[in-house]
């Protein structure tokens, strides 16, 4: 069956995203057993899932890598990547957004809108990726798809209007009222095999046409023609069909967003695969991929289209126990065949496509070829890393790449015995091509390797994942924040001079640099106003190396310098004496004189944290936040009784800080924290940290 070709219009890449614990790998699970490929469905808690394989992701509960599987529904084919809803594994959702072509939210019924769902739906904003929402657990205790409908119209969008709306209340809940059609589907178990369609109960249907002539009335706002009927002849007048095809474009279009809600363990993910496949976009819906040129830098379109060049995206690469490293990635034009040599136009390097892998999760299954539109992943490639773009040698193209953001905490690493000196070089090195937030360097200075990720459970689950999946022991040092440097003055010149006078050949490097402050988050810019030949042209590039390499380390403790704009503007050289590495080091010398003389600052990273808490605890909570330097932002009702407080936090006051809370509020509240921004460090604290530094 898997390699029966499906048309585009048939196919469906989909994502299923949420806040931790909404119920992503439950609904995934029930999604594989209605479309036959599991005969049970397993429980997160028990560790039985499928797409939750590693040994991590069983004990804890929670989901860490995104998986890939593919299943069938009715005449369509979907491949679904089920991805995790902790923060600290953001860039697993990143990533998968980039290559989906449609995404199912799932909220948690008890909770509505967490602060993760709401981090989610932004990175589904920033892919412009369509979605239908699925409203999970309403058949629980405390579970309301109406309260959770309203907390969607408050947080996240007004647009996001119910297709199906539920029969019963918490326990007994036991089906849908499907506004489309106007017919219930109904089940005695959530375990049943089938839907039993039937009339609207008596006393929803006043609610349902209600709900019914609010959904019509914002579907038809996306189809000229349907609105104009709607305007002339009425609701009525409008068929199924018309119905169906004006919310299919009002979700193509990104403003609106399609709500169902049920058990996600049940027979009712029947009516979401049927949303999915109605509602959400094929491949072709997608339209055509832009990508450059790598040789003239012009900009190429690649159809979704098997005839065109091949083009594809390599979005995740994994190491697979069996066969090793897994590439996974997205085919956006063209088809790819076992045996075949590619480019990866982002290495310039040419790769040979040993094995082509269809996964479903943690199983494989061997196929020939790889058309336009689909996912897949390709076992052997050697220097194939995320984000690269894989294409045809003959037509190269390179697509928009995914950034990530640099890891704010950092801990020293080292083996517990001499034998596993060189297994963890190994592990971290197989580790860091996994996961582009995961980073590794080794400080000269102490000899230590320093690891560095997004969070404390992020570097927790990688020293865990090393130990079983390697066998290496290590130890780890205390948690350490990634601080940086910048400077708060403008047009502060600085010269840089290098001379070197000795028995023979000298060296001369001679620099004029301006500094000033560059906005937050750009970097480092580099503006060359050397006129009529002051300094060589040939040497412009390593006095830019000097003054890069002069970056990593700052003046105020040592940390890298970022988001300076530095122009060259003088200098001289020696006919004889100049050379590139006098000018490199001339560079260097005129940026650390340049920052020391504008006014630097040292930056911390802050953290946007949410806590959700019993209001009896709240007190409390606040009280601590504040006296880690927390600026409370808000603080919401989420549902009676329970309020969730969004603060700033500099990340070196929050370590430990989800243990703390657990035990200060006998573990009935729970946290999330984010990068949010840089800020600049108060005086005091500054002072500590170059203490500190210095020993």
């Amino acid at each position: 069956m898997a390699d029966k070709r499906y048309p585009l219009n048939k196919l469906r890449n989909i994502g299923i995203i949420a806040h931790i614990d909404a119920g992503k790998t439950t609904t995934t699970e029930g999604i594989l057993y209605r479309t036959g490929l599991k005969h049970k469905i397993g429980a997160v808690h028990e560790g039985q899932t499928t797409t939750d394989w590693m040994a991590q992701e069983k004990e804890r509960g929670i989901t860490i890598t995104a998986a890939a599987v593919s299943c069938f529904w009715k005449d369509h084919k979907i491949n679904i990547i089920d991805t995790p809803g902790h923060i600290d594994f953001t860039v697993e959702v990143e990533r998968s957004l980039r290559v989906l072509d449609g995404a199912v939210v799932v909220f948690d019924g008890k909770m509505g809108v967490e602060s993760q769902s709401e981090t989610v739906w932004r990175q589904a904003d920033k892919y412009n990726v369509p979605r239908i929402c699925f409203i999970n657990k309403i058949n629980q205790t405390g579970g309301d798809f109406y309260k959770s409908l309203d907390s969607i119209h408050h947080r996240l969008s007004r647009r996001a209007l119910p297709i199906h709306l539920p029969i019963g209340f918490e326990q007994s809940v036991s089906g849908v009222v499907d506004l489309i059609n106007m017919k219930s589907y109904t089940y005695k178990n959530f375990t049943d095999k089938n839907l039993t369609e039937g009339e609207v109960p008596e006393d929803m249907k006043e609610k349902a046409l209600r709900y019914r002539s609010l959904l019509v009335e914002a579907a038809v706002e996306a189809d000229d023609d349907t609105m104009m009927k709607y305007l002339e002849e009425g609701e009525n007048a409008l068929s199924e069909n018309e119905i169906r095809s004006a919310i299919r474009k009002a979700v193509l279009s990104g403003q609106f967003f399609a709500v169902s809600g049920g058990d996600g363990r049940g027979v009712i993910v029947e009516k979401l695969l049927d949303a999915v496949s109605d509602f959400l976009p094929s491949p072709e819906d997608r339209g055509s991929t832009w990508g450059t040129n790598p040789k003239t830098g012009d900009e190429v379109e690649r159809k979704p289209d098997s005839a065109e060049p091949f083009a594809a995206l390599a979005f995740k690469i994994a190491t697979d126990p069996f066969v090793g490293k897994l590439a996974f990635f997205r085919v956006y034009s063209g088809k790819v065949t076992a045996g075949s040599y590619i480019l990866n136009s982002s290495t310039g390097e040419k790769e040979r496509v040993g094995r082509i892998v269809r996964m479903q999760a943690d199983k494989r299954e061997d196929v020939t070829e790889v058309e336009a539109g689909d996912i897949a992943a390709i076992v052997g490639l050697k220097g194939t890393t995320t984000g690269n773009t894989l294409c045809e040698t003959s037509h190269p193209i390179i697509l928009e790449s995914i950034t990530f953001p640099d890891p704010p905490v950092s801990i020293a690493i080292e083996p517990k015995t001499k034998a596993d000196q060189e297994k963890m070089g190994l592990a971290l090195q197989r580790l860091a091509e996994e996961d582009p937030t995961f980073r590794i360097k080794v400080d000269h200075e102490t000899g230590q390797t320093i690891i560095s990720g997004m969070g404390e459970l992020h570097l927790e689950i990688i020293v865990d994942r090393m130990k079983r999946e390697f066998t290496v022991e290590a130890n780890i040092g205390q948690p350490q924040v990634a601080y940086r440097e910048t400077i708060r003055k403008d047009n502060v010149e600085s010269e840089g001079k290098f001379i070197r006078q000795s028995g023979g050949r000298g060296q001369y490097g001679h620099v004029w640099v301006r500094l000033s402050q560059n906005e937050a988050g750009k970097g480092f810019e580099f503006i060359n106003s050397i006129k009529g030949g002051t300094i060589p042209s040939e040497y412009i590039p390593a006095i830019k190396a000097g003054i890069e390499e002069a970056m990593s380390n700052g003046v105020i403790a040592g940390y890298p310098v970022v988001d300076v704009k530095t122009e060259i503007y003088d200098g001289s050289y020696h006919d004889v004496d100049s050379s590139e590495m006098a000018f490199k080091i001339a560079g260097s010398m005129a940026l650390q004189n340049g920052v020391k003389n504008a006014s630097p600052v040292l930056l911390e990273p802050v953290m946007k944290v949410v806590v959700v808490t019993p209001e009896s605890f709240m007190g409390d909570v606040i009280g601590d936040l504040n006296s880690k330097r927390g600026r409370i932002e808000s603080m919401e009702d989420l549902t009676p009784g329970i309020k969730e407080i969004t603060a700033y936090v500099p990340l070196g006051e929050m370590f430990g800080y989800t243990t703390n809370l657990r035990s200060s509020t006998q573990g009935r509240a729970s946290s999330s924290m984010e990068l949010d921004h840089y800020a600049d460090v108060p005086g005091n604290v500054t002072q500590e940290i170059i203490s500190k530094s210095a020993k």
